[in-house]
């Protein structure tokens, strides 16, 4: 479908940005073709089952949450319960990234997966709260209807908290930058630690598709779909989604990795609250 398609080159280019902002442009391509060449490494009584399902459910997971983002004023699946749907696929991301540590039986991987779970539970209360906002302002959770709802006046400019933990509780979801804990160098990679070959590619580009399914997915619930002067509405989406992912690709190497233990603590004591205000705020207004 072309909405896959379309979060497929947005990952493709989310990666070569990422290799060319490490001074490595033709980085990814180049890894990509030596993981093509590498045979599977297992370890011993490693699950092969569970790693396989954890390893191909991840992109898949991206692919199914892409089905309901709009491109211009269409979607492949116009549901009326765009954002659930949406907000239930990053949640298999959690099962993914568990399954692939738990199944390499490896302290590292396995470290790694409980790391996941731990930031997508502290994260994924203030990314549903800011989902909800957005929602509450159109009085609608269809993607579609709340793209429409900003005509005039973006979400992101009167909805600004829900639009930052948003991005903040997407760089989580795809353990990326400052949030990557789940994959870090202290743990050897963490739930990739044990991944090489083809599994290691599939689960590196399931990561590269919800980082870009969550830029492309801000596009309608912040940033008015495919509004805009002059150009399509297609293009516009485009330009907008490009805008958001590269910014969340800068965050890796340019912004610090958080200790995890302050990251957890941020999430529930400060992200929480302040969108939980911000929902107040939209509400009092709205109703």
């Amino acid at each position: 479908m072309v909405e896959v398609a379309v979060i497929g080159a947005l990952a493709v280019a989310a990666a070569t940005l990422s290799g060319a902002l490490a001074g490595r442009p033709a980085g990814p391509f180049r890894e990509a073709a030596r993981l093509l060449t590498v045979q599977r490494r297992a370890t011993h009584r490693a699950d092969r089952l569970l790693t396989a399902v954890g390893v191909v459910s991840l992109p898949v997971a991206a692919a199914l949450a892409a089905l309901v983002v709009p491109i211009g004023d269409r979607a492949a699946v116009g549901s009326d319960v765009g954002v659930v749907w949406f907000n239930a696929m990053e949640v298999v991301a959690w099962a993914s990234v568990w399954l692939a540590g738990w199944g390499a039986n490896s302290a590292y991987a396995l470290v790694g997966g409980y790391r996941f779970l731990a930031q997508g539970l502290a994260y994924e209360l203030p990314h549903m709260f800011a989902l909800i906002t957005a929602a509450l302002g159109a009085h609608s959770l269809d993607l579609r209807a709340i793209a429409a709802a900003q005509h005039g006046l973006w979400f992101a400019v009167w909805m600004p908290v829900a639009f930052a933990v948003y991005l903040l509780s997407a760089l989580a979801m795809a353990f990326w930058g400052p949030l990557g804990h789940p994959v870090g160098g202290d743990l050897a990679g963490g739930a990739a630690a044990e991944l090489t070959g083809p599994d290691r590619l599939v689960f590196l580009a399931g990561r590269y598709g919800l980082l870009a399914v969550a830029a492309a997915a801000a596009v309608p619930l912040f940033l008015g779909g495919g509004a805009g002067p002059l150009l399509p509405g297609w293009l516009w989406f485009l330009v907008k989604a490009a805008a958001v992912l590269a910014l969340l690709v800068w965050t890796r190497g340019r912004v610090p990795v958080l200790r995890m233990d302050r990251a957890m603590a941020a999430a529930w004591t400060v992200l929480i609250p302040a969108v939980l205000l911000q929902m107040l705020v939209v509400g009092i207004v709205v109703v």
